[in-house]
């Protein structure tokens, strides 16, 4: 039983050690993606105010809205009958 725990000891110190390394290194690559993300969003800021994208001229124009739903309504009966 001795003998078992002086060779496992080991072996379990190395897998901690190997995991604590992992798990370091993609926690190290995640923080310089964020900065990296950061950055770049910054620098996207301020290249659309440097180059704003040209306005359609009937972007602003709101359609008109259509909220009579009476054919919808007629659609839906016309097709539970046509299916008896």
């Amino acid at each position: 039983m001795n003998d078992v725990l002086t060779t496992l000891i080991p072996v379990i110190k190395e897998g901690l050690s190997m995991m604590l390394v992992g798990m370091g290194t993609v926690l190290v690559f995640l923080c310089i993606m964020i900065i990296a993300m950061h950055i770049m969003s910054a620098c996207v800021k301020k290249l659309n105010e440097i180059f704003p994208e040209p306005v359609a001229a009937g972007a602003n124009v709101k359609k008109k809205a259509n909220n009579d739903d009476s054919e919808v309504a007629a659609a839906i009966v016309a097709a539970m009958f046509r299916g008896k």
